[in-house]
C-alpha cells in the first residue's frame, strides 16, 4: 500500500479496533491461544486465567507470541475464593474463551447456561476437538487424532514412501478451530451491538480443518453420485511417474546448487512461457509432443518431467532469481523452512517481521500482527506475562469495570434468532479461493455477498473436469454479477454497488485494484463508511506484489511444505532421489484438503469481521490488509518465532509416523491407529490398558518422562509389536475406554469419510439446494451459535444474478439489454 491509497482523513486511532473489549481467556491449548492472540493484537484486553503452576502453553516455543500482550492471573478453579474471583471477572467481561471438554465445563460450572446467567451480555466461546455432539464428541482432543480419524493423514500419504497414512505436522486443525472461533466471537459481538445480548459460540478442530478444504467435498460428491462423470487423475501413477498436466504447471525441482523451487505456471500462456525460458519451445510445434502438457503417453509424460527437472538444474538459485526479475511470466518460490520464512523479501519489505522486547526472553523475533491497517501492524507486539504478574492489578480492573447487572433490561430470549450478519452486504473482487472463500464464510453468517466476476466467470469454476465442482464451495451463499471491469460502464455499476454496501474485499495483485477503479481511495471516496479489506497473495506493493500467488507456492515460501516433509529438502543427489522428493513435496504443499489457500481464507474472514465490529462500535478503520504469505507465517507461529533459549519444536521422523513413540501412527493387524498419549499423566492409563500385552510399567527404561524420551526408539519398537497383534478398530475401543487417545485411522479421503457415513453426515453436514447439484449435502457452517442462526446455502452460476442486481440499481430493461449486447455484462 502506498500513501495514495489512504484517504486524506484517515488517522491512526489509539487502542485498536477492539479497544475496550475485555476477554477472559481460560484456554490451555493452542487453538484458544491463537484465537485470543488475534483479539489481543486487535486491541482487546485479554486476561489469561492460568492454573496454579502456570498454563501448559508456556512450554510451547511459540509462547512469547501466543502470550504476548496478555495479562496473567493465576486462579485455582477448585478453590471457592478463586472461583468467586473468576465469577467477578466474568461478570465484567465481553468475551470468555475455553478449550476444556464439556465434561470439565460441567464439573467447573462453566456451562453456557451458567455463564449466560452470570452475565447476559457475555459472548462465551468453547473450542473443542470434535464438537459438543455427535459420535466422536467424547474422543480425546489431540490434533493428530482428528487428522487420522478424518482421513487427512490418508490424503497426505504421498508425503512418505512407506504404505499407510502420513503424519501431518502443520497445525491446520488448530488454525481452523482458532479462526472459526474468532468468526463466531466477532459475529456475536457485532450482533450484540444491536440486541445487547450475548450468546454462546462453538468451534472445533473437525469443522475448522474442513473449512480449509478447497474443492474436495464437491469433487468426491460428484464421484459418489455419478461414478462415470469423469475420470479423476492422480498427480502421479503407482510407479511414481507424473500423469496429470497440473504436475508440470506446478513443477517442483531443485536448482543447480540444490535449492528446491515451486513453480506456478498454471495458465496456458504461462506454461508456454516456461517452455520458452527452458529452451524447450520446440515441443510446441513437434508433432510428437502434440497437446503438451496434456500427453496421452506415459512415456512422454515421464520424458517431459525429466526434461523440466533437468532444465531447472542447469541454473543456480541466483541465476533463476534473475530470470524471475526479468520475466514476469515465470514465477517460482523457494522451499523454505519456517525459521527461514521470515527472511522472505516481501515480509521484510512490509515489515511483517518484528522484534519484541521481552523481560524474560530478551529479543523475540516474531511475525507482526496478521492484519495491517493503513499499511502498518494493528498493534506493537507486547511482552508475554510472567505467571500471575497481573494479580496485584486485578482489584483495580474489577473496580474500574462495573459488572453487568443481571437485572438490566437485556432480553436474551427476545433478542431474536436471525443470522448475526443479517443486513450486511459484502462486495467481493477476487478469483480462485483464498480471498473469495473468506467472504463465503461471512455468507454463512448471514451476510449478503455480491461477487463481481468477469463475463466468462471466475476460472475456478472450470478447474476440475466436472463443471462448477471446483468452484462450488467458494460460491456458496453468494450472488454473482458478471461484468467487464475494464469498461467505464462496468466500473459505474460496481461504484454504485460500493455506495450501497458495507464491506469491500479485493484480492487482486498489486496495482490491479487501482487499474480497475476499485482501490481503497476510489471506493472510500464514494462511501466513507466502507470496511475496505485488501486480501492479496503477497501484498499491495513490494517486490513480490505483482506475482501470482497459489497455494503450493505460498506453502513453499512459508514453510508449510517443509514442516510436513523436512527431510525431502536434501534429496538432490540423483534423478531418482529428485523424483521421490518432488512427489513428497508436491503432496506436502498441494493437497487440496489442507493447504495455504484455506489457511489464508480463514484469516480473510477474520479481517472483514474485525472491520465490521470496529465500525459497529464507532471506530472506523482505514484500509485493512491481510495476505496469504503473512497468514501462513501466523499459522506456524510455534516454528517461525526465534529468541534466546528457544525450545526445539518437534520434528516428524523420516518415515512420517509422528513426533514420538507416544504420538504417532502404528500399523495393526488390520489397518492403522494413531496413538496420542504424550502427557506424563497419561502414562499410567496407557501402561495399564496394555498390561496384558507388555510390561510397560515394570520396564526401568520407561520409569520417568525423561527415561521414556531417552528410550523413545525402544518404546516405539515395543508398541509396534503390541499394536500388530490386534485390529485397529479393537485398539480404538480398548484404549478409548481406558481414557487413552487412540483412533483407527481412516483409509479414505475426508470428504468420502463424511459423505458415506449417515451419522457423520447428520452431525457435520447439512442439506441444501443449488442450480448445479440440485438437492445435495454441503459441509455445514463452521461455527455454531446458541441463539443466532447460520445459513447453509448452495453455490451460484456465473452471472446468475446480473439482471436482478442491475434492476435493483435502477437499470431498466432496455438498458440491461444494451449492456448485454455490448458485452459489458453477462449472465
Amino acid at each position: 500500500m502506498t500513501l495514495s491509497d489512504i484517504p486524506d482523513d484517515a488517522e491512526d486511532e489509539p487502542g485498536g479496533p477492539l479497544a475496550g473489549v475485555l476477554v477472559v481467556d481460560l484456554s490451555t491449548t493452542p487453538p484458544g491461544a491463537q484465537a485470543t492472540r488475534f483479539l489481543c493484537e486487535a486491541g482487546a484486553e485479554v486476561v489469561l486465567v492460568e492454573p496454579p503452576g502456570g498454563s501448559p502453553l508456556r512450554r510451547l516455543a511459540g509462547w512469547p507470541a501466543l502470550g504476548g500482550g496478555k495479562r496473567s492471573v493465576v486462579l485455582d478453579l477448585h478453590d471457592d475464593e478463586d472461583r468467586a474471583t473468576l465469577d467477578e471477572l466474568l461478570r465484567r467481561a465481553d468475551v470468555a474463551v475455553t478449550t476444556m471438554s464439556g465434561r470439565s465445563a460441567r464439573r467447573l460450572g462453566l456451562t453456557p447456561e451458567n455463564l449466560g446467567r452470570l452475565n447476559p451480555r457475555l459472548v462465551s466461546c468453547a473450542i473443542t476437538a470434535w464438537g459438543s455432539s455427535g459420535p466422536w464428541a467424547d474422543l480425546k482432543g489431540y490434533e493428530g487424532l482428528v487428522m487420522a480419524k478424518l482421513g487427512i493423514a490418508h490424503d497426505k500419504r504421498k508425503m512418505i514412501e512407506r504404505p499407510g497414512p502420513a503424519f501431518v505436522s502443520v497445525p491446520y486443525a488448530t488454525w481452523g478451530a482458532a479462526h472459526t472461533a474468532v468468526h463466531g466471537i466477532l459475529a456475536a459481538l457485532f450482533e450484540r451491538q444491536a440486541t445487547g445480548a450475548g450468546q454462546h459460540v462453538e468451534a472445533d478442530l473437525v469443522r475448522g480443518v474442513n473449512a480449509i478444504d478447497t474443492w474436495q467435498w464437491y469433487h468426491h460428491m460428484v464421484g459418489l453420485r455419478w461414478p462415470d462423470a469423469f475420470q479423476a487423475t492422480e498427480a502421479f501413477d503407482p510407479a511414481g511417474e507424473p500423469q496429470s498436466p497440473v504436475t508440470f504447471a506446478l513443477l517442483v525441482a531443485p536448482t543447480k546448487d540444490g535449492v528446491w523451487l515451486q513453480f506456478a505456471q498454471s495458465q496456458p500462456r504461462l506454461f508456454v512461457a516456461m517452455l520458452k525460458e527452458f529452451g524447450l519451445e520446440r515441443l510446441l510445434t513437434d508433432p510428437r509432443w502434440q497437446g503438451v502438457p496434456r500427453l496421452e503417453s506415459q512415456e512422454l509424460r515421464t520424458e517431459l518431467w525429466e526434461l523440466l527437472i533437468t532444465e531447472v538444474g542447469r541454473r543456480t538459485l541466483a541465476e533463476w532469481e534473475q530470470v524471475f526479475e526479468a520475466n514476469p511470466d515465470i514465477s517460482a518460490e523457494v522451499f523454505r523452512f519456517p525459521h527461514q520464512a521470515m527472511s522472505h523479501p516481501q515480509l521484510q519489505y512490509e515489515r511483517r517481521c518484528v522484534v519484541a522486547d521481552d523481560p524474560e526472553y530478551g529479543e523475540v523475533h516474531r511475525p507482526a500482527s496478521m492484519v495491517f491497517e493503513n499499511g502498518a501492524p494493528l498493534s506493537a507486539p507486547g511482552p508475554s506475562p510472567r505467571i500471575d504478574e497481573h494479580r496485584p492489578t486485578l482489584d483495580a480492573l474489577l473496580r474500574d469495570r462495573p459488572p453487568v447487572d443481571v437485572g438490566d433490561d437485556i432480553d436474551v430470549d427476545g433478542a431474536g434468532a436471525g443470522a448475526p450478519l443479517a443486513g450486511v452486504t459484502v462486495l467481493e473482487f477476487g478469483v480462485m479461493f483464498a480471498a473469495p472463500y473468506g467472504s463465503t464464510l461471512l455468507a454463512d453468517l448471514g451476510a449478503r455477498v455480491i461477487k463481481i466476476e468477469p463475463p466468462e466467470g471466475d476460472h475456478i469454476r472450470g478447474f476440475l473436469p466436472f463443471p462448477e465442482a471446483a468452484g462450488a464451495k467458494v460460491m456458496q451463499g453468494k450472488e454473482s454479477i458478471a461484468l467487464d471491469l475494464r469498461s467505464d460502464a462496468g466500473r459505474r455499476i460496481v461504484h454504485e454497488l460500493a455506495r450501497r454496501c458495507d464491506v469491500v474485499m479485493q484480492g487482486f495483485r498489486a496495482g490491479a485494484a487501482a487499474r480497475a477503479g476499485v482501490d481503497a481511495r476510489t471506493l472510500l471516496g464514494i462511501n466513507p463508511d466502507l470496511v475496505y479489506v485488501n486480501a492479496p497473495g503477497y501484498g499491495t506493493v513490494g517486490p513480490f506484489g505483482n506475482r501470482p500467488a497459489y497455494a503450493p507456492t505460498v506453502g513453499a515460501a512459508t514453510g508449510l511444505a517443509l514442516t510436513d516433509a523436512p527431510d525431502a529438502a536434501g534429496a538432490t543427489a540423483t534423478l531418482a532421489d529428485i523424483k521421490v522428493a518432488a512427489r513428497r513435496l508436491t503432496a506436502a504443499g498441494a493437497i487440496p484438503s489442507v493447504q495455504a489457500d484455506g489457511v489464508s481464507a480463514l484469516g480473510v474472514a477474520s479481517t472483514m469481521l474485525l472491520g465490521l465490529v470496529a465500525r459497529a462500535r464507532g471506530r472506523s478503520t482505514g484500509p485493512l490488509t491481510v495476505t496469504m504469505l503473512g497468514t501462513g507465517s501466523q499459522a506456524l507461529i510455534d516454528r517461525v518465532i526465534d529468541y534466546r533459549g528457544r525450545p526445539a519444536s518437534p520434528v516428524v521422523d523420516d518415515h512420517g509416523y509422528g513426533w514420538s513413540a507416544l504420538y504417532r501412527f502404528y500399523e495393526t493387524r488390520e489397518g492403522w491407529v494413531f496413538l496420542a498419549a504424550p502427557e506424563p499423566r497419561e502414562w499410567a492409563a496407557l501402561a495399564g490398558a496394555l498390561a496384558g500385552e507388555a510390561d510397560l510399567a515394570g520396564d526401568p527404561r520407561l520409569a520417568s518422562p525423561q527415561d521414556r524420551a531417552n528410550h523413545d526408539a525402544a518404546l516405539a519398537e515395543t508398541l509396534t509389536a503390541v499394536f500388530s497383534r490386534r485390529a485397529a478398530r479393537d485398539w480404538e475401543k480398548t484404549l478409548t475406554a481406558a481414557g487413552v487417545g487412540c483412533v483407527e485411522a481412516a483409509n479414505r479421503e475426508p470428504a468420502i469419510v463424511m459423505q458415506t457415513d449417515p451419522t457423520l453426515l447428520a452431525e457435520y453436514a447439512t442439506p441444501t439446494v443449488g442450480p448445479v447439484f440440485e438437492e445435495h449435502h454441503r459441509f455445514a457452517p463452521a461455527t455454531r451459535f446458541s441463539r443466532s442462526a447460520t445459513l447453509a446455502r448452495a453455490g451460484c452460476l456465473a452471472g446468475e444474478h446480473t439482471d436482478a442486481i442491475l434492476r435493483e440499481l435502477g437499470y431498466d430493461e432496455e438498458e440491461i439489454r444494451g449492456l448485454h449486447g455490448s458485452g459489458i455484462v453477462a449472465g
